[in-house]
């Protein structure tokens, strides 16, 4: 029932409301221009009293489903489209950067400008996430191939030119002492045209299988990929990662079937093997794994399902 109070709060209310929509401004109707680009790709996370920052290179659309060995192209492309994965499939290229408070270690390096425009942007994500190249001390390469060493340097000089090349001593006799061969001659050349640079100048170090490449920083060879494909493992106040390189193309196809191999493995029965039991150590002990083509910032866990394995990408968390 209406009173002649509630009649004039109900008068009054009206009349405010009009008189602030009366000064309101129109309402803009303009068009506002495509932005046309991402964010400055680096993502963040502590690791005990360690701080890792992930790194994109870029992303490039890449054949998988003809890369992928051991599948029909037709059946590699149905198991993408069930994750609503294409074919091209956008795929990432991923490095990380460690800092220890005392060092600053980046694992991998981006393709440079070997690869194309759509990729070789890790300085720029790099100084966008608060450091210069020139800030580096050492680089961990998983191993030699372009787009993982492409980065290191630019018309034959170097890129982090106060930091160290390290780099497991298989892959150095492979990719630069003659071991690889006249078939894979391009990647000889880019490789030579990557790291040269650093072996002038002496600053190229090789460390021994399943030895530290710097103290503090463990690796394990995971071989196939290339000869001395090594997985770097840091770990802080009992936190541990595992970067893992190349164990994995894409976060799909292989954890459901890890006997699928790619064509740049130079090793394809080995990366099998190889990844098999990478996966299998993941899902045991549970650790979190960075992968360099895992969708950016290609960070999570490997967990068991009903078809072997499934990729967990890491939480986004706005918190620090």
């Amino acid at each position: 029932m209406h009173t002649r109070r509630t009649l004039l709060k109900t008068t009054a209310g009206m009349a405010l409301a009009a008189g602030v929509i009366g000064v309101l401004p129109p309402v803009a109707l303009a068009g506002a221009p495509i932005v046309g680009r991402q964010a400055p790709g680096y993502y963040r996370l502590k690791l005990g009293e360690y701080e890792v920052t992930a790194l994109s290179d870029g992303t490039a659309d890449l054949p998988m489903a003809k890369i992928y060995e051991g599948i029909e192209e037709k059946d590699a492309e149905a198991h993408l489209a069930g994750y609503f994965q294409s074919n091209p499939t956008e795929t990432s290229v991923n490095a990380y950067l460690v800092n220890t408070g005392d060092r600053l270690v980046l694992i991998d390096a981006g393709s440079g400008n070997l690869m194309g425009p759509a990729l070789g942007r890790l300085v720029a994500n790099l100084e966008a996430s608060g450091y210069r190249a020139d800030h580096i001390d050492d680089v961990i390469l998983t191993h030699i191939h372009t787009d993982h060493s492409g980065g290191l340097s630019r018309d034959g000089r170097r890129v982090f030119e106060n930091a160290i090349v390290r780099v497991n001593k298989r892959e150095v006799d492979f990719w630069l002492d003659g071991q690889a061969g006249d078939t894979l001659k391009n990647f000889v050349a880019e490789a030579k045209a990557s790291v040269g640079p650093y072996v002038d100048a002496g600053r190229l170090e090789t460390f021994a299988d399943d030895a530290p490449p710097i103290p503090g920083f463990q690796s394990v060879l995971r071989p196939g990929h290339t000869p001395g494909h090594s997985a770097i493992i840091v770990e802080s106040n009992g936190e541990r990662i595992v970067f893992w390189g190349d164990i994995t193309h894409g976060d799909v196809l292989q954890y459901d079937r890890p006997e699928i191999t790619v064509e740049f493995d130079v090793d394809q029965p080995q990366a099998a093997k190889t990844r098999a039991v990478a996966f299998a150590e993941a899902a045991n002990e549970k650790y979190l794994v960075a992968g360099a083509h895992d969708a950016f910032p290609g960070i999570g866990h490997v967990r068991r399902d009903e078809t072997n394995y499934d990729w967990v990408p890491l939480v986004y968390s706005a918190n620090y």
